[in-house]
């Protein structure tokens, strides 16, 4: 069994162990307890008439809920495992999955070919290492490009043309900025996650890769080359000191009307203040693109090992992530559709703000999975800002990233 990273086991002393009666041998016994960790900060609005249900379908088993904030419930999932005393399931960032299955903390989720092809393409591959499935996805989300259509007409530009290329979003970013004095593109460069993550939507509107199905690593390439580059030609359009910028701080400023281009989820289609003319868009693509990408993020429920109850875990997991439960779930939380259910051209029919979020799926890139996944992060993050300040060249950045890449895959 590998160690795992300081990163993972990061806080685990200020964390208490549970102490929970557990089923005795390998059959489930009366009186089950399955542990459930999730994120939040209140259990999911769906959850408890599914739980009802699942405890009335299974005679003797109970599910027990254990709501934990956002920044502290993966560690605890994780070091419960560690130390022994594993729950039955938790929410867990799929790309946690490679270093918990490396670690034997997680179980492997059997999914049969149909299960697999219900999903969008490439959603799997989120939750996929050495051949496997360690998890059942359960949030899933994607990038568009929100644009203001006021700093685009007084720009001179036509605001219900938004750009679809990354020459066009340059030059309508250029625009922006010299006719109005705003600045033109939210620029993502901060020491935070949403930096490699940024990065990545811009690698997969390229048709690029960072690691391939057997672990080589795969990011050295003209793709990336171009993508970083194109990053690096934004610098003078976009929000000046972009490496003191994340997600939300750029939300502030489109919220200002300081920005006329945002990259971002679904969310923000609620957060914006009233009185802004907004409309989105897919993605820009690069000069390699073979149609719209969008990088692929899920959360998934992961099965720990060493329960004694794992199968009935598994099936629990499998129940709150079918179909018809997990479409109700995506719905009430204003998630991308992990399925193409009957309910999703509903759903663009109602409000046709979702058809960029899912019409990049096809052609995106899942996260991709390390086995030290904050090591990945923290390598995409040097190399995105050694290029914002011209401390690198794109082709010298990728290079020393993709070597770099091997001590952490």
């Amino acid at each position: 069994m590998k160690a795992l990273s300081p990163s993972v086991l990061a806080g685990a002393s200020a964390v208490a162990i549970l102490a929970a009666s557990l089923p005795v041998g390998s059959a489930f016994a009366q009186d089950t307890v399955i542990r459930f960790i999730q994120c939040g900060d209140q259990i999911a609005e769906t959850y408890p008439e599914l739980i009802e249900q699942f405890e009335a379908d299974h005679p003797g088993v109970t599910v027990e809920v254990e709501v934990v904030g956002w920044g502290e419930c993966q560690d605890k999932a994780t070091t419960l495992a560690a130390a022994g005393d594993p729950v039955g399931l938790a929410y867990m960032g799929s790309r946690t999955l490679k270093q918990l299955a490396l670690n034997e903390l997680i179980v492997p989720i059997p999914m049969t070919e149909e299960e697999k092809a219900s999903y969008y393409p490439h959603i799997v591959d989120t939750v996929t290492f050495d051949g496997q499935q360690w998890g059942f996805p359960t949030a899933f989300s994607t990038k568009a490009l929100y644009y203001n259509k006021g700093l685009m007409e007084a720009a001179g530009l036509d605001p219900e043309s938004p750009p679809t290329t990354w020459d066009e979003l340059y030059e309508m970013s250029e625009a922006v900025a010299e006719e109005t004095g705003v600045s033109g593109y939210g620029l993502i460069a901060k020491s935070f996650d949403s930096t490699a993550h940024h990065f990545l939507n811009w690698l997969y509107t390229n048709n690029g890769s960072v690691i391939d199905e057997e672990g080589n690593i795969t990011l050295n390439s003209p793709e990336a080359v171009e993508a970083l580059a194109a990053i690096g030609r934004m610098v003078p359009v976009s929000e000046p000191g972009a490496t003191a910028y994340e997600s939300a701080e750029l939300r502030a400023l489109f919220n200002d009307e300081q920005l006329a281009f945002l990259q971002s989820g679904p969310w923000e289609r609620v957060r914006f203040n009233e009185g802004i003319d907004w409309g989105v868009a897919p993605l820009p693509t690069g000069p390699s693109a073979t149609g719209p990408g969008t990088l692929l993020i899920t959360d998934s429920l992961a099965v720990f090992n060493g329960t004694g109850y794992e199968d009935l875990a598994i099936e629990f997991a499998r129940f709150l992530t079918n179909p018809e439960n997990q479409f109700a779930y995506e719905k009430v939380h204003g998630l991308t559709p992990l399925r193409p259910v009957p309910g999703v051209d509903d759903l663009v029919a109602e409000d046709p703000t979702w058809k960029p979020f899912i019409d990049g799926i096809p052609n995106g890139g899942p996260e991709p999975l390390f086995v030290d996944y904050r090591g990945f992060q923290d390598v995409m993050i040097d190399m995105v800002q050694s290029v914002v300040l011209g401390e690198a060249t794109a082709e010298d950045a990728i290079a020393t990233a993709a070597a770099d890449l091997e001590e952490y895959k």
